[in-house]
């Protein structure tokens, strides 16, 4: 057995998504945005769980034009630095080279990257079977170390530094976040920890005519990982209302500078 750490950046960018970039089912649907990989990062640990090789690869979009001001913000990622990078189908293929190996656990902080992972190989129709299906979500672990209830996470910047683990390279940038999930994973290590099998059948992009609902649970998760920190329950409630308040489109205005061409 051996790990590979992973952990990912995505863009989501309704504003620059255009009809050719969809595939038929999403097109009839625009509300079904995916999440876009643009950078992979991974390490690969040896049985003593020191780092013995790395995977840190950009993607070219193709489902979004542009990248949203907030990711790039966060990351540092720019619609420039993508240009002249592969296609995700290539990237894919190369990560599955640099997986290379049997009896594989994927080791991740929280649940929405590895979600993320096989949504995207299943969108591009690339085969997913060929991903390791045995994982090991460390996030709830360092939780229960430190001391934390479970089912409460906590952010991988808290952690490193509770740790006391050295802060070298900046964080939100998907090989620096997986290296520093790789140290915590090694600090927090018992061997009650336990891979456990994952099912991307619960990751299948849903047929046409489903009605579709807002999985609130995974834009919390994907906040809390773009900011390192776990969402209060204050926050939660205020995303929770904005979001319904956006769906009644009162607060929408007409573009003036189209209306005058």
């Amino acid at each position: 057995m051996h790990y590979i750490v992973f952990d990912l950046e995505f863009n989501q960018n309704p504003n620059s998504l255009t009809d050719s970039s969809l595939k038929p089912e999403m097109a009839e649907k625009k509300s079904r945005y995916p999440f876009e990989i643009i950078q992979f990062g991974a390490v690969k640990l040896d049985m003593d769980f020191n780092i013995v090789e790395s995977f840190n690869r950009l993607v070219k979009p193709t489902i979004y034009s542009s990248i949203s001001e907030f990711v790039t913000e966060l990351t540092g990622i720019t619609d420039h630095s993508l240009s002249s990078e592969s296609s995700f189908s290539q990237v894919y293929g190369d990560f599955l080279e640099f997986i290379n190996g049997q009896d594989v656990v994927f080791c991740v902080w929280g649940m929405i990257d590895i979600k993320v992972l096989f949504r995207s190989a299943i969108y591009y129709g690339l085969d997913d079977n060929l991903l390791p299906k045995m994982y090991i979500n460390v996030q709830p672990h360092t939780s229960v170390y430190l001391g934390q209830p479970k089912k409460r996470p906590i952010g991988l910047e808290y952690c490193v530094e509770v740790l006391d683990i050295d802060r070298n390279i900046p964080f939100h940038d998907a090989l620096n976040d997986a290296i520093y999930t790789a140290k915590v994973f090694k600090k927090i290590y018992r061997p009650s920890i336990q891979p456990k099998r994952y099912d991307p059948s619960e990751v299948l992009i849903p047929v046409r005519n489903v009605k579709m609902t807002l999985d609130f649970p995974m834009l919390i998760g994907q906040l809390e990982k773009m900011f390192k920190r776990e969402m209060s329950k204050e926050e939660k409630e205020i995303i929770r209302l904005a979001y319904h308040m956006g769906k009644t489109g009162q607060f929408l205005k007409a573009d003036e500078k189209k209306q005058d061409k």
